[in-house]
Formats: structure tokens, C-alpha cells, sequence
């Protein structure tokens, strides 16, 4: 079997022939194949989000130099199961060069935003694809309160960074 062929058969797991045979391995196999695909998710969530940058700094109007990474701050949200910490789905800032901005609020008061009018901002201004792309891979590798998440354009890396 050729490697396009099996990734045919894995990308619709849920059919009968992929759950017959998925049964049939053994709990050993099949944790492996679990971290496996967990891992090829995150890389996969990963690329939509360098993707998705790249479109919008490419998108943004002047002849200045292009932006090398893009950051994304965390942002609490509230699930059924209690508060819990994501990244924001708005990009807190574009840089041109390798130097890490400072993202700090210095000049800004924070206020309580009442949730139907943050779930409406994020419909009105947050690129979808993006949006799901930073939620899945903050319930695959949730972030902490202090993180940020760097996407260098160049390198196509997404990497989760301190201040």
C-alpha cells in the first residue's frame, strides 16, 4: 500500500472498512497511533494558523516591509466545565522584524466585555478558520495565562513564547 492510499483510508477513520481494521489492533497499537495523530493534528492546526496569518499580513495595505511574525495573547473563556485560558482569536500584534514586541496593555483599561458582545465581536471580526485553528490547538496544548504565541512567517513556525 502506497503512503497517499493510506492516508486516504485515515482520513475518513469512521467508515466500516477503517473501523474493522482500527478494532482489530491492539491496545498498544493503538495508543501509539492515538499520540500519532494527536501530534499530526496539532501540526495540522498548526499550518492553518501559519495560513492564515500569512493571508491577512499579506492583505494589509502599504509599501513598508512585510511582517516577519505575527502574536496572539491569551484570553480566558468560559465553558460548561468552569473558566478556561485560549488564545485570542486576534492578533495582538504584526511585526517586521524578529524583535518581540512589547504587548503589554500600558495605555488601555481593562473592562468586563459581557459575553454576547465578545462571542458577537469575534463573529464580526475574527477569521473563522483561524479562530478554530487557535481553540484546537489550545485544547491539544493549552496555553498558561503569561504565554503568547508567536507564528514566524519566514519559517512557517508556530511556537508559544514567554514575555
Amino acid at each position: 500500500m502506497k503512503h497517499e492510499e493510506l492516508a486516504a483510508l485515515l482520513a475518513e477513520p469512521t467508515t466500516p472498512l477503517m473501523r474493522a481494521a482500527l478494532r482489530t489492533l491492539p491496545p498498544k497499537t493503538l495508543e501509539t497511533l492515538a499520540t500519532v495523530a494527536d501530534q499530526a493534528a496539532e501540526q495540522g492546526w498548526r499550518q492553518v494558523i501559519v495560513d492564515r496569518v500569512r493571508a491577512f499580513a499579506d492583505e494589509q495595505p502599504g509599501d513598508g516591509s512585510q511582517a516577519v511574525a505575527a502574536y496572539f495573547t491569551t484570553t480566558e473563556q468560559r465553558t460548561g466545565s468552569g473558566m478556561s485560558v485560549g488564545w485570542s482569536p486576534f492578533i495582538a500584534a504584526l511585526a517586521p522584524s524578529e524583535e518581540m514586541p512589547d504587548l503589554r496593555h500600558t495605555e488601555s483599561t481593562a473592562r468586563m466585555v459581557p459575553v454576547g458582545e465578545a462571542a458577537r465581536a469575534e463573529e464580526d471580526f475574527a477569521d473563522p478558520r483561524l479562530t478554530e485553528a487557535l481553540q484546537r490547538l489550545a485544547s491539544l496544548d493549552p496555553p498558561a495565562h503569561a504565554d503568547v504565541l508567536r507564528v514566524h512567517l519566514p519559517t512557517s513556525r508556530v511556537t508559544r513564547v514567554k514575555p
